[in-house]
């Protein structure tokens, strides 16, 4: 069974003090048949008191207010999580038709729901992908591959081209991006055919065939295919969800599963850094470091209070 130990610092700095910096934090890893939590600490500077709840997508959320002034805020994550030794194969999954898909999906609301896919100016141009793979005449599980492939075939992996505000018409016309712009465009085909499917954030942890985005936050998708269940598919690396991905949020996008996002009182300007370390129990560690620059400022004296939510994740989930 592998283990992963992940260190995860998310740090910002502002050039003037800044008060009442409320956050909410998505980074407690799910614990199930696939995973096992060994040990889990977060430390936030200031030891506020970190209220925890469940959230509509069954997600565990923290939310937490640094009251008094100050002019750094360090969220500090240290978790030893343990995955399955079995790997998925395609060749495993059951054959389930689309007329046994839609029929199931009527039934239940919260599936009805994650296969309505964004209102888009390149629906034709979605259509047109369907059309080309003929998606109508397969089983589920082909029509989820199929569509993982074109992800991966006909979009380039190009770091620094997208943000987290660049929408799936912006993707598709430029068609570059990185691994939560492949999970949108992903999730688009899937639903517009039908399929129900979310969005899902985590770590991609380093192995011997080498995967893009390994050793930092990552995202991919899982359909729901039934007979089996939710299916994860990474479409940055055309590959099944195996024991090297570390699960942390669901959601319908990544405003769902933001691992950090929140809110300040002040006048300052801010540098957001992003630190993730993976480490195997030979004692190898992989490291990865990002930092931004956040130029946004609001008066203290109005009523509108910064959003750090608008980038302050770009770094975040751009592996």
């Amino acid at each position: 069974m592998p283990l992963f130990k992940i260190h995860h610092i998310t740090n910002y700095n502002y050039d003037r003090p800044v008060k009442e910096n409320i956050n909410q934090v998505k980074i407690y890893p799910v614990e199930n048949e696939k995973q096992q939590v060994k040990d889990f600490e977060l430390t936030v500077s200031g030891d506020p008191v970190v209220h925890q709840f469940e959230d509509f997508f069954g997600n565990k959320v923290g939310d937490f207010n640094v009251h008094q002034p100050h002019t750094e805020l360090s969220i500090d994550c240290r978790m030893t999580v343990a995955t399955d030794d079995k790997i998925l194969l395609h060749e495993q999954l059951p054959q389930t038709d689309l007329k046994t898909l839609y029929a199931e999906t009527e039934k239940q609301i919260f599936l009805f729901r994650l296969s309505d896919p964004e209102r888009i100016n390149s629906k034709a141009k979605i259509d047109a992908i369907l059309a080309e793979l003929q998606y109508k005449q397969l089983p589920v599980s082909e029509i989820a591959r199929a569509c993982c492939n074109y992800v991966f075939s006909e979009f380039q992996y190009q770091k620094g081209i997208t943000n987290i505000e660049t929408t799936v018409d912006e993707i598709l016309e430029h068609r570059q991006g990185v691994c939560q712009d492949f999970a949108h465009v992903l999730l688009q085909l899937l639903r517009t055919a039908g399929i129900p499917a979310r969005y899902v954030s985590g770590y991609i942890c380093p192995n011997k065939s080498g995967l893009r985005g390994e050793g930092a936050t990552h995202a991919w998708i899982e359909y729901y295919l039934p007979g089996y269940g939710w299916v994860g598919l990474d479409p940055t690396n055309n590959i099944l969800v195996n024991n090297h991905h570390i699960k942390l949020a669901t959601g319908r996008d990544f405003g769902d599963c933001t691992p950090v996002k929140g809110m300040f009182k002040g006048i300052a300007r801010q540098t957001l850094s992003v630190y993730v370390s993976v480490g195997y129990e030979d004692g190898h560690v992989f490291e990865d470091k990002n930092n931004v620059k956040m130029e946004l400022q609001i008066g203290e004296g109005t009523e509108e209070w910064q959003s750090e939510y608008i980038k302050m994740m770009q770094q975040q989930q751009q592996q």
